[in-house]
């Protein structure tokens, strides 16, 4: 099912990416989102609303990685912590170049999801 979703998931790295250096923080910042999308497949949320979170996730991988380039002390943490860096109970970060308030609205709302979702995870462990 996450193939059909996102058949070119395994690609997502290297379309973030602006160099090289770039590709191996976005296969981890992959690991961390996969779980996510497995998770919101065993939902019953519609195939449009899949697809929805499913941009946004691809959207947040790539500011990820060209935060890394605006802010190069990025480089220093560890995928996962520059992740929940960006995303927390409110939201996500503001996507550049600028995206309208009611999509901007709409991603936040996917941030807070994987926030809840990931936080979820950690207490668990």
């Amino acid at each position: 099912m996450l193939a059909e979703l996102c058949p070119d998931l395994s690609e997502w790295p290297h379309r973030w990416c602006f160099d090289d250096g770039d590709i191996d923080f976005g296969r981890h910042v992959l690991e961390a989102l996969t779980p996510f999308l497995q998770h919101l497949l065993a939902t019953d949320l519609s195939r449009k609303t899949l697809v929805r979170h499913r941009d946004h996730l691809w959207m947040l991988g790539g500011e990820l990685v060209r935060r890394l380039h605006d802010e190069p002390r990025l480089r220093m943490k560890a995928p996962t912590a520059v992740l929940l860096h960006y995303i927390d109970d409110e939201g996500g970060p503001l996507i550049y170049p600028s995206i309208t308030e009611a999509q901007q609205h709409a991603f936040d709302g996917t941030c807070r999801k994987l926030y809840r979702f990931l936080s979820e995870v950690a207490s668990a462990g």
